[in-house]
C-alpha cells in the first residue's frame, strides 16, 4: 500500500466490474462526478464494488443529470482483509459516524450494533452507517465494504455466537493489565471485538461475558476512554496481534 496513489478519485458502485462493460451512475453519483469533482467525458476514475477488485474507468457520458462509466482495466485484485467483527453499543449520531469510519479504516469486516443495559441510543440508521462505511473505503483505498448488522441485544448476540470466533471484550476490570499479553494467547483467525456503552457494562453483563469460554477480556490502560477512542485503540491492538499488521505474507 505504500506506493498507492491516494490522490486518485475513487467511487464505490454496486454493479459488476468487467472490461468494456457500461455502468449507469445513480443521480447522486452523477451529481458528485459532474458538480463536485467537475469531471467531463473522457476523465478517468477508480471504481470498486467490494467483489471485483479496483478498476480504472472512463467517464463516457456526462450529462447534467446522468453519467455513464466504462471500466477499462483492473488496477488491483480483490483483497481479503482481516476477519474482524466489531461489536459496539450505538453512539449518538456524529460520534457514531466517526466510529464507523474509523472502524472501516482499521479493517473491520463486519459492524454489529449491540444493545446493552446502559446503551443511550436505541435506534440505529443502518443506511447512514453504510454510507459512512462507503465514504471511508473510497477515501482510504479500501476494497471491501463491511457487512452491517441490525442491532440486537447483547444476550442475543452471545446466544447466537459461533464459538470458533474469539471475542475480545474490552473490560476495565480485566485481570491482565497488559492487553498485548492477554491477546498473545489467542491464535490468529476469526476474531471479534466488543466495546461497551459510555457508562460501561453493568455487573450482570460483565459476569455473563466472563462466563463464556470464547471471551478474552483485555484492559485498555489506566485512563478511561470514550467509546469511539476505545474502538480505535482496541482495533489497533487486535490488528497488531491477530490481524494484518503482523507482517506475515
Amino acid at each position: 500500500m505504500a506506493s498507492y496513489d491516494f490522490r486518485a478519485q475513487r467511487l464505490h458502485v454496486e454493479a459488476d466490474l468487467a472490461a468494456e462493460s457500461q455502468i449507469d451512475c445513480t443521480p447522486a453519483q452523477a451529481n458528485y462526478l459532474r458538480n463536485v469533482l467537475r469531471l467531463a467525458a473522457g476523465a478517468r476514475i477508480l471504481l470498486f464494488n467490494g467483489r471485483d477488485g479496483e478498476w480504472l474507468a472512463e467517464l463516457v457520458e456526462a450529462g447534467r443529470r446522468a453519467c455513464r462509466l466504462r471500466p477499462l482495466e483492473q488496477t488491483r485484485p480483490q483483497e481479503a482483509g482481516p476477519d474482524i467483527r466489531y461489536l459496539f453499543a450505538p453512539l449518538k449520531r456524529a460520534r457514531l459516524d466517526y466510529m464507523v469510519q474509523k472502524a472501516v479504516e482499521m479493517g473491520a469486516a463486519r459492524l454489529s450494533p449491540v444493545l446493552t443495559r446502559r446503551t443511550q441510543v436505541g435506534r440505529v440508521n443502518l443506511e447512514r452507517m453504510r454510507a459512512n462505511a462507503i465514504e471511508a473505503a473510497e477515501q482510504c483505498g479500501i476494497l471491501t465494504i463491511p457487512e452491517i448488522d441490525a442491532p440486537v441485544s447483547l444476550e442475543t448476540a452471545l446466544g447466537e455466537w459461533d464459538a470458533g470466533r474469539a471475542l475480545v471484550f474490552c473490560d476495565e476490570g480485566a485481570p491482565v493489565a497488559d492487553p498485548l499479553a492477554a491477546l498473545c494467547h489467542l491464535s490468529p483467525g476469526p476474531v471479534a471485538l466488543l466495546i461497551g456503552p459510555e457508562g460501561g457494562f453493568c455487573e450482570e453483563e460483565r459476569l455473563m461475558l466472563m462466563d463464556q469460554a470464547f471471551v478474552t477480556p483485555i484492559s485498555l490502560g489506566p485512563r478511561v476512554l470514550r467509546a469511539d477512542t476505545a474502538a480505535i485503540a482496541a482495533l489497533a491492538l487486535v490488528n497488531a496481534t491477530l490481524g494484518d499488521w503482523r507482517g506475515e505474507s
